[in-house]
């Protein structure tokens, strides 16, 4: 099941202020929500219960979704074929997250091989039709939404393949490995060239969804993660041109997709409509992106504008509109708000998350350690995973995310 079927949520209706001074006066206001340090008794006690749950669903995701022969996983309970990268890379994400624990790597580290290795089920080494210019280009690898084995020449999305490309790159932090920061810089590679270099399309830039050729349609959450990807290999190779990339990312969403209300739309369509329905993972990326391009630069403003967007998201999801998301959107939001967070000093992206999960917890948890989807169907593989990465993002230091 593709992303169009796994959405659900609703339009923003009231408006926000935005620039510098508003956004610093709702930095002010996060920050006074709650205490900024919790006592070290109770909080000792609370990272022990996160990482414990974290585990607990791990696990459970292991167990029921696994393909221990090809080291791949399944989408759904109940299913024999291969799950889409998508899932896949939620799966890769929870173990790099739980990885990250301590005294867990030694544990963790076959797997996180092994998945390494099937990774490259996914690979294909056609050029993207996305790429305006192609004379240079001999092979461009990337991930494609399906294995090798469901049929060659299928699509790949460039979102997908930003979720890779991050999880990669926390590997290579996680072990020191090479292998997975090359592959990281393969990624970012198909990223840069799928950018829409034709000046006469409306608000000219962006990345599209896809690199179907009907696929006109460039978007935040294409475009930002590429750009959170890009500051991370930044911080690792200190090559110019990952910062420069990301620099214009993050300006392209910001000119094209930022609404007044100062929450991002979904995407641009070819003939220029902005598709205005919000997500929770939308804002997050953007969150994100510019937190982590004002830890590089030193430039105020990114700190503000992701001020500015956090403020407003948080004023936009309630617990209720979250629990009708995916999870996985969840996930993504609340990794960059805690992570933006911690530059702040702030609790309240935490207090967001523990709401999230006391309600997911107590509602839709099953003995057998999976969680229901909210309308009570059956577990999947994303969401599973999801719920994993959300507790160790509790469990973990920030500089764990990115």
């Amino acid at each position: 099941m593709r992303k169009s079927a796994q959405r659900g949520g609703a339009r923003a209706s009231s408006a926000h202020r935005g620039g510098a001074q508003v956004a610093r006066e709702r930095s002010d206001a996060r920050r006074s929500r709650g205490p900024q340090c919790r006592r070290q008794g109770a909080q000792q006690i609370e990272l022990a219960t996160e990482r414990v749950r974290a585990l607990k669903l791990f696990e459970a995701m292991q167990h029921y979704f696994y393909i221990p022969a090809a080291s791949l996983y399944k989408e759904e309970l109940g299913a024999t074929s291969p799950s889409f990268l998508w899932p896949f890379s939620q799966a890769l994400a929870a173990t790099v997250s739980v990885a990250h624990f301590k005294g867990q790597l030694s544990r963790w580290l076959p797997l996180l091989r092994s998945q390494l290795g099937a990774l490259q089920q996914y690979l294909t080494n056609a050029v993207p039709t996305a790429v305006a210019s192609r004379e240079a280009l001999q092979s461009l690898p990337h991930y494609n939404a399906t294995v090798a084995a469901l049929g060659a020449g299928g699509t790949a999305f460039y979102d997908d393949n930003d979720w890779v490309g991050i999880e990669l790159v926390r590997l290579y932090q996680l072990t020191h490995e090479e292998a997975p920061l090359a592959l990281a810089e393969q990624i970012m590679t198909f990223e840069m060239t799928g950018w829409e270099s034709n000046a006469s399309a409306p608000c000219p830039g962006g990345i599209p969804h896809s690199d179907a050729p009907e696929d006109e349609n460039r978007s935040t959450i294409s475009t930002g993660p590429a750009a959170e990807l890009a500051v991370m290999l930044y911080r690792i190779t200190h090559i110019e041109g990952y910062l420069a990339f990301a620099r214009s990312a993050y300006a392209w969403v910001r000119s094209c997709l930022l609404e007044p209300h100062g929450l991002y739309a979904d995407h641009i369509e070819g003939d220029g409509e902005r598709d205005p329905e919000l997500w929770s993972y939308t804002q997050g990326v953007m969150i994100g992106a510019g937190a982590l391009l004002y830890e590089v630069t030193g430039e105020a403003h990114y700190l503000e504008e992701a001020a500015a967007t956090a403020a407003a998201a948080e004023a936009y999801f309630s617990l209720e509109r979250l629990a009708v998301e995916n999870p996985f959107f969840v996930s993504v939001y609340l990794r960059n708000l805690l992570y933006f967070d911690a530059l702040e000093h702030s609790d309240a992206g935490r207090a967001v998350a523990d709401e999230y999960l006391r309600w997911a917890w107590g509602s839709l948890r099953e003995a057998n350690g999976l969680i229901l989807s909210a309308t009570g169907t059956p577990t999947v593989l994303l969401g599973q995973s999801a719920y994993v990465q959300i507790y160790a993002l509790l469990a973990l230091e920030p500089a764990a995310y990115f």
